[in-house]
């Protein structure tokens, strides 16, 4: 197991670095995410020295029952990359280092008082809509400035990185790549209109890496082309 996750990790390290070097990037700005969620916890164990910048799980309840289980250090942050519900907001905040999938200004609330509560803060990305996909959690852009907007006034405790996109499933490069410019234009307008210095593009799968690493992406969510088929 350790083999085949360390091979398929160079591989989609390469894969980045070509990407970005023919955008006119250098790879150090792109980080490589793995995508773990309903992969074992002796997959994780594997991937850990591979060159993965963070762990990236989808459900807190799956997640906690991996975090007790780790046994000695942990030497990966772990990334929430999945909608989170408002009643798992405190252990995800025992867990999560970053949070890819802000998606309302409820949960937003939430995140704040219970970060406030426990004398802390939290690195989040907006998740943004942008494919219109009914399925998909999300702000729509039209949404985005409001609730920037509102975060930047209540959520002391938030810390506004970035932003997350997912592009449809089966979309072609041309379809995938327009939504990824949009994220990119998207995240510009904010910084400029807000005066804000968000990095981080949380975008391109398995999928679709090569093509957001072209336009933009900091941070990739690879899952099955790291540790294959999902149990």
């Amino acid at each position: 197991m350790v083999e085949f996750i360390r091979h398929n990790v160079q591989r989609v390290l390469e894969e980045i670095a070509r990407a970005a070097e023919a955008a006119g990037r250098s790879p150090l700005e792109v980080h490589l995410v793995g995508v773990s969620k309903f992969h074992p916890l002796e997959a994780m164990r594997a991937a850990e020295d591979t060159g993965l910048f963070a762990f990236g799980e989808s459900r807190v309840q799956e997640a906690r029952e991996k975090w007790d289980l780790w046994e000695g250090e942990k030497k990966l942050p772990w990334h929430l990359i999945g909608h989170l519900q408002r009643n798992k907001v405190r252990s995800a905040l025992e867990m999560f280092g970053c949070i890819h999938s802000l998606d309302s200004l409820r949960l937003a609330r939430e995140l704040q008082r219970q970060c406030s509560e426990l004398g802390r803060s939290i690195s989040v990305l907006l998740e943004v809509n942008l494919s219109g996909e009914e399925a998909k959690y999300g702000f729509a852009p039209s949404e985005l400035p409001g609730a920037v907007e509102v975060l930047l006034r209540e959520g002391t405790a938030l810390s506004l990185d970035g932003l997350m996109t997912m592009a449809p499933f089966g979309a072609s490069e041309k379809d995938a790549r327009r939504i990824f410019q949009d994220l990119r234009s998207l995240r510009e307008r904010m910084n400029r209109d807000f005066s804000l210095h968000m990095k981080e593009l949380s975008m391109g799968m398995s999928d679709d890496y090569p093509w957001a690493v072209r336009e933009g992406s900091t941070l990739v969510r690879v899952g099955t082309a790291i540790f294959g088929n999902r149990e």
